[in-house]
């Protein structure tokens, strides 16, 4: 048996397979792809098209040999894979070659939709692997950016670009990354969001110590800082490694703006994180616990709003917590024409309906809602979600302790994030001045 009988013999038959057999004068060619993972204008016109312009057998070897997408069949048991990527088998003169027209579908370039600053570049990433690189290689115009390439899942294969400058990044964190990429154990890995759980051995990390991100500016800022960067095909966002607490509380708006508006954006963010992790906390602490912190005035009005409750203060947070995390669901979750309109209007409503029939207290609503306005002040999505679960351990602790519980709450909570690193990186430090 012939080398072309046993391969295409290994080649499972389906509805999409394309076997054509092109005929010339001295020249017999047969070709093999699917049609939904190939480009056929392309074959068109890297190779039916010259197989008939071209007089002679070995003009057309010289021209396959020549051909920047064409290139010679390695290994026989890789064929099925290159053919199920879009890759087209050539069998010409007992040799085997293979021909790219991968058929990009996803390839444009679209606006951020999910990390949006006023000014700046509006782009993101897409879901072409090629086009990704091309985005950061504009931004980045260095002869030391190097890219590997793996694949992670044993069915899905997907292939994964590591990015990374091979002046400044550190070499045991660069060796780190490729043991933890080679142990991942997953059958389909469809984007980088999936490393967030494998960054541990636990499995049970509370706070991701890899950032997610669809913006190339800030890719390149982080590969110029040291860091490395995965790129995932068919996923329009990047992977950055290592990731401390200090990337995720920063925003590409702090590089384009002045100084001191800035820090001024940063201070904010911090603000927002202490206070939305504490007040529902505070609240239940003050009133229940230890009302002799507020001023008679303000003591006695939070006691005439909840007169008309009739249950207790920690009850009444978590139904109005509760509440809000199913808003926040169902604002994602909706459809975009009507998403934004039915989470407001039920927003409001339920909490009219809630205060007026004396379920919670007017000044419940008040924190509540500032406690969300404050976690969508950060500005990475995965690491609001962690504070998000995070409110309600130290909420927890305050039902019980009070003002004590509060403070060891927040003190357990540092304690477990100082116990936390990113592929040897502390979690708190501040060391680093990039983005």
């Amino acid at each position: 048996m012939s080398i072309q009988e046993s391969l295409k013999a290994k080649i499972p038959k389906a509805e999409d397979l394309v076997m054509k057999e092109l005929q010339a004068t001295g020249k017999h060619l047969e070709v093999m792809y699917f049609k939904t993972l190939s480009d056929e204008a392309q074959l068109q016109t890297y190779l039916i098209k010259p197989f008939y312009e071209i007089s002679t057998p070995e003009q057309f070897l010289a021209y396959l040999q020549s051909h920047p997408k064409v290139k010679s069949l390695e290994s026989e048991e890789k064929v099925q894979e290159e053919l199920i990527r879009g890759i087209s088998i050539l069998f010409f003169q007992e040799k085997v070659f293979l021909l790219d027209i991968k058929l990009e579908k996803n390839n444009a370039v679209s606006d951020t939709s999910a990390e949006i600053t006023i000014l700046g570049p509006q782009s993101g990433f897409s879901e072409s692997l090629p086009t990704n690189i091309g985005l950061i290689r504009q931004r980045y115009p260095e002869e030391t950016l190097m890219i590997e390439s793996t694949n992670i899942g044993s069915i899905s294969k997907t292939v994964v670009n590591i990015l990374y400058d091979s002046k400044k990044v550190d070499k045991d964190v660069l060796k780190q990354v490729k043991d933890f990429l080679s142990a991942v154990e997953i059958e389909m890995f469809q984007s980088g969001e999936q490393l967030l759980d494998f960054t541990k051995k636990s499995h049970r990390v509370l706070f991701p110590t890899i950032m997610v991100t669809e913006r190339p500016d800030r890719t390149v800022i982080n590969i110029a800082a040291g860091k490395i960067i995965l790129l995932v095909q068919g996923s329009p966002f990047a992977v950055l490694m290592p990731t401390v607490l200090k990337d995720q509380m920063a925003s590409m708006a702090d590089i384009y703006q002045t100084y001191w508006i800035g820090k001024f954006l940063l201070l904010l963010r911090y603000i927002g994180l202490f206070t939305t992790i504490t007040l529902p906390a505070l609240y239940v602490a003050l009133v229940s616990y230890n009302p002799e912190v507020f001023r008679v005035q303000l003591a006695l009005s939070v006691a005439g709003s909840r007169h008309a409750v009739p249950y207790p203060s920690f009850v009444e947070v978590i139904l109005m917590l509760i509440m809000m995390e199913l808003l926040m669901e169902a604002s994602i979750r909706l459809p975009k024409a009507i998403g934004p309109t039915a989470t407001t209007v039920g927003g409001l409503i339920l909490g009219q309906a809630a205060t007026e029939a004396g379920l919670v207290s007017t000044i419940m609503i008040i924190i509540v809602s500032l406690g969300a306005i404050s976690n969508f002040v950060i500005p990475i999505s995965t690491f609001s979600f962690a504070i998000r679960v995070s409110k309600y351990f130290i909420l927890l602790l305050s039902i019980f302790y009070g003002l004590v519980g509060v403070i060891l709450g927040l003190f357990l909570l540092l304690a477990y994030m100082v116990n936390l690193d990113s592929f040897g990186k502390p979690y708190l430090t501040f060391r680093e001045e990039k983005i």
